[in-house]
């Protein structure tokens, strides 16, 4: 059968169902969605049964379906990217065999989550076997991430493949690698796919004209945004490594709405030369950050260390020059470790789920040895979001409005949400741009002096007000928008705490903070969030991402880190 007559990828769909463009619109994103599905094997391809009745939890169909054999399985499932490097290193597998494996199961992933944008396993292949022959006939790797696959999101720029904003009319081929990726191949990296990302890539979530990314524990839920093809994916064991971006929750929303590792660097510590394919007036004010998505805190740790080990400052001059300190260097701490929690934000309360994982942690670490736990006040959350919303546009939105409906692609209603206070509060001009940035580091004057009063080295809250949310409904980011406002690290972990079934789990503090803490409370009696993973977030001061990590390994006995 020719490409040109394989038939259409059966997909599992929820609702509500996405929305429809122009005619002209339609016709283009058939297209795109064609050249996609003629990538893509009839072998590989799940019966269309198994589609029409996939739970609501699909996490566990890419082992049973058949597709993959039990070696595959265990090179997907048995590993973290430490541990499957080694054994790459070791010749236990080859990066060919393990280069298969992922590439066939990203596939099976995206059928059952809609979470990729692009996926070319014969390149995976080629490069793999040229790392195969490399350790062959010298004995070496090529580096420490030598046979490793890893995920990319849509946005980064990756040679030869396509890129886009979330946007139709954006998508476009590159010629280069971005800097980050560059140091990834360097290392030895095989890349097999790339991601979904929401429209603008400003949502917490992943629904673009590629399609609506499903949630692998409750399809019903959001997997996040903007990295929320890369959560899915690594969710469904389709990825071991992943690399994200994030300005307001795009890498920890993911992360904590999918049961995974994630971290966003303080600014200016991971390369961002030509990480972008247009500019963004948000960078003024609030960098965007790269940063992984993984299986363990040791996965982070390794693609950190990769990164700090190239120097890349000497290519990026933005960068600040801090070598990395590997988690397993030892680090003497003069008292213990104090450890903040605030448990809400001032402004919106945690939904039940949430609240549990926070007080479980907290309960974790009470009593632990070298740890003292302390209680966090919240300051100004609301103030500080909307002046984050508003600075990630500027000049206001209605000409990035404009363009999409020129073009006949759907505006999203999320994507009017997120522009509106941009919109009503537009800051034209070297002035305006003045005075966001004078607001921001009175901000940040204030939250230090804030900081210093509450004694803690470091803080856990919440990554989101509640679990993964239902489908349209992700409004509010404010617990980890906040800490780009402030350009402070940020770390998420998972917890063994999952969402219960609906009617079973209920607020325990009555008094909302405000009309958007209402909305969340209804959010929670309209929606059926069982399944949903739970994670925490853990964050430290500006440029103390050496110290975080530490932390979080002087922790991880107690909270049940990987």
């Amino acid at each position: 059968m020719s490409n040109s007559t394989l038939p259409a990828l059966p997909i599992v769909a929820v609702d509500p169902p996405m929305l429809r463009g122009t005619n002209e619109y339609e016709q283009k994103r058939n297209a795109i969605q064609q050249r996609f599905t003629d990538s893509i094997p009839l072998e590989l391809r799940l019966p269309q049964s198994v589609i029409d009745s996939a739970p609501a939890n699909v996490t566990a169909i890419p082992r049973e379906c058949g597709l993959l054999s039990e070696r595959e399985v265990a090179i997907t499932e048995h590993y973290d990217a430490v541990a499957l490097a080694g054994a790459i290193a070791t010749k236990k597998y080859t990066a060919y065999e393990v280069a298969a494996a992922f590439s066939k199961r990203a596939v099976i992933a995206h059928q059952l989550t809609a979470c990729l944008t692009e996926w070319f396993m014969d390149e995976a292949l080629t490069r793999a076997r040229e790392l195969d022959n490399h350790l062959e006939s010298t004995g070496q790797t090529v580096g420490p991430l030598h046979g490793v696959p890893i995920s990319i999101k849509s946005i980064l720029p990756l040679k030869g493949h396509l890129v886009d904003l979330g946007i139709l009319s954006t998508q476009t081929t590159v010629d280069f690698d971005s800097h980050a990726v560059a140091i990834l191949r360097d290392a030895g990296a095989v890349f097999y796919c790339k991601t979904n990302q929401p429209q603008l890539v400003m949502h917490l979530e992943s629904a673009s004209f590629h399609g609506r990314t499903l949630n692998p524990y409750n399809s019903k839920l959001s997997s996040g945004g903007s990295s929320g093809g890369e959560a899915a994916l690594l969710a469904m064991g389709g990825s071991i490594l992943g690399v994200g971006s994030d300005i307001g929750g795009s890498i920890r929303g993911p992360a904590g709405f999918c049961g995974l590792y994630g971290f966003k660097p303080t600014s200016n510590v991971l390369p961002r030369k030509d990480g972008m394919i247009a500019e963004f007036a948000a960078e003024l004010t609030i960098p965007i950050c790269i940063g992984p998505l993984s299986r363990s805190l040791r996965d982070m740790d390794l693609f950190m260390s990769v990164m700090s080990a190239s120097s890349p400052w000497h290519v990026d001059p933005r960068l600040i020059p801090i070598p990395w300190i590997d988690i397993s260097t030892h680090v003497a701490r003069s008292g213990p470790l104090k450890v903040g929690f605030m448990m809400n934000d001032g402004a919106i309360q945690t939904q039940p789920p949430v609240a549990k994982a926070l007080e479980w942690a907290r309960s974790r670490l009470q009593d632990a040895p070298g740890i003292e736990v302390k209680s966090f006040e919240p300051l100004r959350t609301a103030e500080a979001i909307k002046n984050t919303r508003i600075a990630y546009w500027p000049s206001g939105a209605e000409d990035l409005r404009n363009m999409l409906v020129n073009s006949g692609e759907p505006w999203m209603e999320l994507s009017e949400y997120v522009i509106k206070d941009a919109v009503e509060n537009p800051t034209r001009g070297a002035d305006g741009m003045l005075q966001l940035r004078t607001t921001q580091e009175r901000f940040w004057f204030d939250w230090t002096a804030h900081w210093k009063t509450q004694d803690v080295d470091i803080l856990i809250c919440p990554v989101y007000a509640g679990p993964a949310p239902s489908h349209d409904t992700a409004r509010y980011w404010n617990y980890t928008a906040f800490w780009n406002y402030l350009d402070m690290p940020g770390a998420v972990l998972p917890t063994p705490i999952v969402a219960g079934p609906k009617g079973t789990e209920s607020y325990t503090d009555n008094e909302p903070l405000s009309k958007q803490c209402e909305d969340m409370r209804q959010l929670w009696e309209d929606g059926d969030f069982e399944g949903a993973p739970v994670g925490i977030q853990i964050v430290a001061p500006r440029y103390h991402d050496n110290e975080l990590f530490h932390a979080l390994e002087q922790m991880k006995e107690f909270l049940q880190v990987k």
